[in-house]
């Protein structure tokens, strides 16, 4: 799978995303409540912290809770509410080995259309609608991953050109974009209220 990405822009953490579909899933299920480049490089913390070069879903889905959590809680924190998300990460990598052996890059791989992909990441634990179409989104802007009608099932987060979201993300420039779209949306959704 090895793409550059420059997500967590930290050179470290993004060679990681970029050669482990696992790593991928994991960064964006940590991403909420947090800042993109902190979810992002969460998932090299996390091998790091378990001694690994890559994150095995065998084994975090093994691992015991408490550990897991406080593997997730040493400073600095994973993430702002490392407890809650140790177990969605756990949840995550038990469903992927019951379902796919472990194996994430199984989830997109054999994916015949978007939708069915859209579907299959819509089923992830931890994954809802928006997560499941900006994670299409990202796989098909920075993965190659393209099944027939991925930018439709990805909705706006798959249009060319767009800002939206972190599948938008090649560098710090386009990371100050897709903030400022949130900061617009966020503003826009204040004053509708």
């Amino acid at each position: 799978m090895a793409t550059k990405v420059q997500l967590a822009q930290r050179p470290e953490a993004d060679e990681l995303l970029g050669r482990s579909p696992l790593a991928a899933l994991v960064g964006m299920l940590l991403d909420q409540q947090i800042p993109m480049e902190w979810a992002f490089s969460g998932p090299y913390t996390i091998a790091q912290r378990l001694g690994a070069d890559d994150l095995d879903a065998h084994e975090i889905a093994a691992c015991d809770p408490e550990r897991f959590a406080a593997l997730l809680s040493e400073k600095p924190a994973v993430h702002r509410y490392p407890g809650s998300m140790a177990k969605r990460v756990q949840q995550l990598c038990q469903y992927l080995v019951e379902h796919y052996d472990g194996d994430a890059e199984k989830v997109w791989k054999d994916a015949g259309s978007g939708k069915e992909l859209f579907k299959r990441l819509n089923g992830l634990p931890g994954f809802g609608k928006q997560k499941a179409q900006i994670f299409l989104a990202l796989l098909g802007k920075q993965y190659g991953v393209r099944p027939e009608g991925w930018r439709e099932a990805a909705g706006a987060y798959g249009e060319e050109g767009s800002h939206r979201s972190v599948a938008d993300i090649t560098g710090p420039e386009s990371l100050a974009k897709v903030r400022a779209f949130k900061q617009e949306m966020k503003a826009a959704a204040k004053a509708g209220k």
